[in-house]
């Protein structure tokens, strides 16, 4: 054959780390569910019997985790549901750019820099007035299926 080494760089993205499979029957409320390619936190299953022609069902009602809307979606029991990662860390607040990206200090010393402040107006304010303040702040940065967000603020040190 050959004696040349081949090299491939992998640039590809399956999409299958951002989720697993879990069956519908043992997603509980407060668990987390993949409806309409969203990821959702569950607020709300309920199961319908058997019917004559088989499947028990599921229904689900969820809360998008980025943009609050709600998505329902009913599944057969015994199928399986993707189930997102979901993760959240936990940044210390440096700066916030004029036009709305705020500079995050990671744990490593290093800085993330790719985040927009949260569209919610009360957490925002929060944020805004906090850091005109000069307090020291920690935002929770929720990310889950190539997504994330700021979802809370505290102040280090509040008395």
């Amino acid at each position: 054959m050959s004696d040349e080494e081949h090299q491939f760089e992998s640039k590809a993205d399956a999409g299958a780390s951002k989720t697993y499979p879990q069956q519908a029957g043992t997603i509980r409320k407060n668990g987390y569910i993949v409806i309409k390619s969203r990821p959702c936190k569950v607020v709300e299953v309920s199961t319908s019997k058997t019917g004559k022609h088989g499947h028990a069902k599921c229904h689900f009602v969820g809360i998008d985790i980025f943009t609050g809307k709600k998505l329902e979606d009913i599944v057969p029991s015994s199928h399986n549901c993707d189930v997102p990662h979901v993760s959240r860390t936990d940044y210390q607040l440096i700066d916030i750019s004029e036009d709305w990206f705020v500079s995050l200090l990671t744990d490593s010393g290093g800085t993330k820099d790719d985040l927009r402040l949260p569209t919610d107006e009360n957490l925002l304010q929060q944020i805004k007035d906090g850091f005109a303040e000069g307090k020291d702040l920690i935002v929770s940065v929720m990310s889950s299926m190539g997504e994330e967000q700021i979802c809370t603020v505290k102040e280090i040190g509040a008395k």
